[in-house]
């Protein structure tokens, strides 16, 4: 019979360590955007079931619920109201400056209605929801295994605008929380054309 071993363990030490692997694990996995490309894990796997439905913006819309169904079947394997609220965010103009999903139908309203359900509405990727993918076939950004390893998604978007600018970002993790506010297009485009004119600019 094996010697049983115990080992002594500060507990304030574990504490804290298990706290930062924890936080870290919520801030990564889910809670706050990727500043590369501006979005959550569940923003980017909507997008890119999207691109992978060949949604782009001169296409036909289809059935959100069908966009939900290959997002939580193909990458995102969480509940399916969540998939669609997070597309829905992601088409209201009043929750994103520059939508990144073209929807039709309810989607709700600023004073806070509900969207129609999914089998109502319709969807497609906007311009700039394209935008964010260009060239993400052209070995541009590194991909991993989706969840049940039958796939692969990418780890980031390359991104052809600087979406968190644009767009700003909220989130609330562990011991942290975002909140960034939107800024318009072509002045943030103007912006970095004259940092790149001159790095030392104020």
């Amino acid at each position: 019979m094996n010697e049983m071993r115990i080992r002594p363990v500060d507990v304030a030490e574990e504490m804290s360590r298990s706290f930062l692997d924890y936080s870290m694990s919520v801030i990564i996995s889910r809670a706050l955007p990727d500043v590369r490309d501006g979005l959550k894990p569940s923003q980017r796997r909507v997008l890119f079931a999207m691109r992978e439905l060949g949604l782009s913006p001169s296409k036909p819309t289809i059935k959100c619920g069908k966009i939900v169904g290959d997002t939580i079947g193909n990458y995102h394997p969480h509940g399916d109201q969540s998939a669609y609220g997070t597309l829905v965010t992601m088409a209201q103009p009043w929750n994103m400056r520059d939508v990144l999903v073209d929807g039709q139908g309810n989607f709700g309203t600023p004073e806070g209605d509900p969207p129609a359900a999914m089998r109502y509405t319709e969807a497609r990727l906007s311009a700039l929801g394209v935008a964010l993918m260009d060239d993400l076939d052209k070995e541009t950004v590194d991909f991993q295994p989706n969840y049940d390893n039958r796939l692969e998604e990418p780890v980031v978007f390359p991104g052809a605008f600087p979406n968190l600018l644009v767009n700003g970002g909220t989130g609330i993790a562990v011991g942290m929380a975002t909140n960034m506010p939107p800024h318009n297009l072509g002045e943030v485009v103007d912006g970095i054309c004259a940092y790149i004119d001159n790095q030392h600019i104020t």
